[in-house]
Parts: C-alpha cells; structure tokens; sequence
C-alpha cells in the first residue's frame, strides 16, 4: 500500500515538474529570456531535432507568442505597385541606405494557429502601407502579447490592437500616430507592449509622453510620462529593485525608472543611444542595470538603496563591456554574455566591465560579419543560442570560456541586409518546442528529451 502511495506521489510530482510552459510574450512569460520547462533534449538528434509542423506566413521580425495551446504572430505583405515608391526624405535621398524611407503598400495581419499543429485558427487583416526605411520595411518588429482571453499587438507603424483570442476579433485599438501624433520612428514601432495589473504600458512617443498606460480592457489613457527626441526601440520591462517595483524605460536620450502604477519618475540617468537605437533590453542583477547599443556603445547603472535616484557605474567603448546591437543580453553571477558588434559573441565583468573572452563560433563565423547577430535563452544550467543564420546552438557558457554542445540549422534566412541573408525573428520556446519564423514560413520544432 505504501509502494502504491509513493508510486502516485512520484507521478503527481514528475507531471508537475514536466508541464509544459508558454511564452506569451516578449522574451518569455517573465520577460526574462529564461525557459524553464523540464524535459529537453540535452544534445540535437543525428539530423537534427524533429519538425513538429510550418505553416506559411508573410513578411516580419515579430517573434511568435504561444499561449494556452494556440500560437500568434505577426507579418506584412506587400502590395503590388506600378510606379515607382513615394520619396517620403522631405529632400534628396539619402546616401546612406539605412535612412531612405519611401511609401509602400501592404496589409498588415495578426495570425493564430493550433498549437498542436500547425492549423490555422483565425487571422486579422488590415491596411497599413510602410513609411520605414525601405531596406528594413518588411513587416512588424513586436510579439504578440497574450493576456488570457486578449491578445495585443503593435504593428510597425503604430497600430495597436486589443483583439479576442478565441475568435480574432478587435475589441478596441489605437493608432499611435493619429491619436498621439506620434511620428513612426525611422525603423518602426519595435518596443514589446507590456501587461502590468489591468495596464498595458506602450512605448509611443506621443506627444504627450514616450511611454504611455492603457486600461487593457478599453484603451483609455491611465497616464503618460518622460519626453525625448525619438522614443528609440526597447521593451519597457518591470523589476523589483531597492524594495520598489520599477518599470524601466530606455529611450533615445536616456534611461529611466518610473512607478508604473502612475508613471512618476522616481529617476533618470542620461545617455543617448546613437541614432536613437535603442533595443537591447536592460537588465538587472541585484542594484545594477546594464545597457547595450550600435556604435559599441554600453553601461552599467547602479539603483540606489532607496530606489529614488541612479548613476552610470562605468562606460564601455571598443575594448570594454559588450556593444550589441540588436539582441538582448544575459546576466549570470556577475556576468553578462551576449552578441557583440559583427556577430563576436561576448562575455564581460559586470562589475568592471572586463572582456573575459570572446568567439565568432555562436555567429557559425570564422570573422566579423555585417550585423551579425546572436540571441540567448538560458535553460537551466545552459544556453540556448539562435544566430541569424538560422542555426541554434545548445552551449555552456562561463567565465571560462565558450562550450558548444549541439548545433542544428532550423530555418532558412530570407531577409537580405548588405551582402547576406539572415533572419532577424527571436524564437520562442514552449511545450518542449522551439518556434522559429522567417519572412515565408513558421516553423516548430521539438526539443523534448525521449
């Protein structure tokens, strides 16, 4: 009888501890870049891991969100045009290809598919033609927010949607650009909108404020808050630091900590990011923030106790610190890794800012590449690295060093960006899967151990 209890206490505890998890946004469901589901494979199979099912999809960056067995992205679609594009430089054209903006056409939509496999459950479509840079005017830069019965998206150029998970359908929506005369940025609206209570807190750039605050359930205004130039790229992301939770706000001219409850500044530090890209999301380890950015540009914050003022600990520059440009990095014990200038995978002192060692080997290169880019997920005691080759990577990472375990291309790059193709999509992981998209198909894998 005994055996019999420990038998069914065992298997209650086994199942508990290897549910399967969602990501229902940005980074995951802590918006923390870390998995935690039990019960993944620890090296790749020979061939590579099995494809569970892809599905078609359009044009975009956005990563997948995956939530209570259905899965959301977002894309753009071009449509066909008979003249040549509408300058829209207010000039000459630039030069500099990164800066040329012209009119494009196309529908933006909102997809959700079964999870299970791949079905296609419902879709939202609507009008939006692309003022962005040209070369990067593909499709929209945020994940799906998903919120139990709701689903959020922003598209690129500042429509945001609060539709119904189950059926597609718009329960209310905001255009940023209309009703905040907000000014689409010169890369598109790319900061993840944020759930926090019953608000969701939006990066943009209004008139009235960078940051604003929604009642979820209407879209009326809460409170809006901090001014600058440009509203930059970053998710707004909340932490719990010096006994205050703190909603973190990274725009063109400097970084801030605000209450999110009203949007009171509790502090500010300057910093400008070049060309206003700001993207990385900052992250926290104890009192300390850092931040990463294009032109080698990087710094470590420190909180103060009473979580009421901030100051740059130390800057970074060519030879200290990491100056990723469009991933996210990873703090560990004192350390933070993440993918520095041309694809050179970095790992670096968070308390000074030291280069412990770097490697091309996470970018599948021998030498820099232009805008090579890795993202990081850490799972348990190891990591797992998507490059914009669309490889992933199972590696170990420490001071000591870089270990690669496993590696397997998952999904072909499309995107076209100076002399190579890559793909730009953070993946995401759930239900011991991997979700991966490109600017064709999205594609999902298990990774569930046998």
């Amino acid at each position: 009888m005994l055996r019999k209890i420990f038998l069914a206490l065992t298997c209650l505890l086994h199942s508990a501890i290897s549910r399967a998890d969602d990501w229902p946004q940005w980074l995951g469901q802590r918006r923390d870049g870390v998995w935690r589901e039990a019960g993944i494979i620890r090296r790749f199979p020979e061939g590579g891991p099995k494809l569970r099912w892809k599905v078609s999809v359009s044009g975009g960056y956005s990563s997948p969100a995956v939530a209570d067995g259905r899965v959301f992205v977002t894309d753009w679609t071009a449509k066909p045009q008979s003249e040549t594009p509408k300058n829209l430089n207010g000039g000459a054209i630039p030069k500099n290809q990164n800066f040329v903006r012209e009119l494009h056409p196309g529908m933006e939509s909102v997809r959700c598919f079964r999870e299970s496999d791949g079905k296609l459950i419902w879709q939202h479509e609507y009008d939006c033609s692309y003022t962005t840079v040209s070369t990067y005017a593909i499709g929209p830069r945020c994940a799906p927010t998903v919120d139990g019965e709701f689903v959020y998206t922003l598209g690129s150029e500042g429509h945001l949607l609060c539709l119904k998970v189950s059926t597609g359908d718009v329960l209310w929506s905001r255009d940023f650009v209309k009703q905040d005369n907000a000014k689409v940025p010169f890369w598109g609206f790319a900061a993840h909108p944020l759930i926090d209570g019953d608000r969701l807190i939006c990066i943009s750039g209004g008139k009235a404020g960078v940051c604003v605050a929604l009642n979820k359930f209407t879209g009326d205004v809460l409170w809006q808050s901090l001014s600058a130039k440009e509203p930059g790229y970053c998710a707004p992301v909340i932490y719990e630091v010096a006994g205050r939770r703190q909603l973190i706000v990274w725009h063109s001219d400097s970084v801030n900590g605000l209450d999110p409850s009203t949007g009171e500044v509790f502090w500010s530090v300057p910093f400008q990011a070049t060309f206003a890209m700001s993207i990385g999301m900052p992250r926290l380890e104890g009192n300390r923030l850092f931040i990463m950015c294009f032109s080698r540009q990087c710094a470590a914050i420190d909180i103060a106790k009473d979580g009421r003022s901030a100051t740059i600990a130390w800057r970074g520059n060519s030879r200290r610190g990491i100056g990723g440009v469009h991933n996210t990095p990873v703090l560990v014990n004192g350390y933070i890794y993440g993918c520095d200038n041309g694809g050179r995978y970095t790992c670096a002192s968070l308390r000074t800012g030291e280069r412990l060692w770097t490697s091309y080997a996470p970018s599948s290169a021998e030498r820099p590449l232009h805008w090579g880019n890795v993202f990081t997920i850490r799972h348990a005691n190891r990591f797992f690295l998507a490059n914009d080759k669309g490889d992933l990577i199972i590696a170990r990472l420490s001071p000591d060093g870089y270990e690669e375990l496993s590696k397997a291309h998952l999904i072909e790059p499309t995107h076209k960006v100076g002399p190579r193709m890559l793909v730009w999509s953070h993946p995401a992981f759930a239900n011991r899967s991997v979700y991966l998209r490109n600017d064709q198909e999205m594609r999902c894998y298990s990774l569930a151990a046998e």
